[in-house]
């Protein structure tokens, strides 16, 4: 009898260690938990749940090195985005940068890089071979273009502007490099409505203002923008 008390207190025993060295893992699993999410916070934007810059730059450089010359990157700017909000306020003013990030989204699939770069300013990368670019880009187009409904009903008319640069058109497979050539595309095209494909020339176009100044440069329609 007294063997089998002596037992049962050593089995009693174990089963209260294992316990108290459970509650620190449970706490350290829940910390952990916790860290992950805020660290995906701080990945993401809070206003449009797209990539934060170095986020989006990370993945952006991954599909870069993956798909090569099928990689395509589009710098969008929102067009009269200042008077939207001077008009209609800021809400207003957040809810079209909502509506703009999720119609990228949605255009460029799960696979790609999206990213808000700040303001008013977004970027994609995704795979976009050279013979599905026009209509896709002429999609993403009219998506950027279609009126966005606010949270009271009101519809507001948006555009954007669009610069596109891919490696097998400007020579070149550096993320930044491609960006820049694809912001100059931007502004050769500003408010014509029309997406705008970079050539070589844009990678080294002069910056104005802190931004890059085009060249003429060649819209989805073969003509200068």
């Amino acid at each position: 009898m007294t063997s089998l008390l002596r037992f049962q207190g050593r089995i009693g025993q174990r089963n209260l260690l294992l316990t108290t060295a459970a509650v620190p893992l449970t706490g350290w699993m829940v910390h952990a938990a916790a860290l992950h999410k805020q660290l995906a916070a701080t990945r993401k934007d809070p206003l449009t749940g797209l990539l934060r810059r170095d986020a989006y730059a990370v993945r952006a450089c991954r599909l870069l090195a993956r798909h090569g010359d099928e990689t395509t990157v589009v710098m969008v700017d929102a067009d009269r985005f200042k008077e939207i909000n001077d008009r209609l306020g800021h809400a207003a003013g957040d809810t079209v940068l909502a509506s703009i990030a999720a119609r990228l989204t949605a255009w460029a699939g799960p696979r790609a890089a999206v990213g808000r770069l700040g303001g008013d300013e977004f970027a994609v990368v995704l795979e976009l071979p050279a013979e599905r670019r026009e209509q896709r880009l002429a999609q993403l187009m009219r998506m950027l273009h279609a009126p966005v409904t606010l949270d009271d009903g009101r519809t507001v008319d948006v555009a954007a502007s669009v610069g596109v640069a891919s490696p097998d058109v400007v020579g070149v497979r550096n993320l930044s490099a491609l960006q820049r050539a694809a912001d100059a595309a931007l502004y050769d095209g500003k408010h014509s409505g029309h997406a705008v494909v970079a050539i070589a020339a844009h990678v080294t176009a002069p910056s104005v203002n802190g931004r890059r100044a085009g060249r003429s440069g060649t819209s989805l329609w073969g003509r200068a923008a």
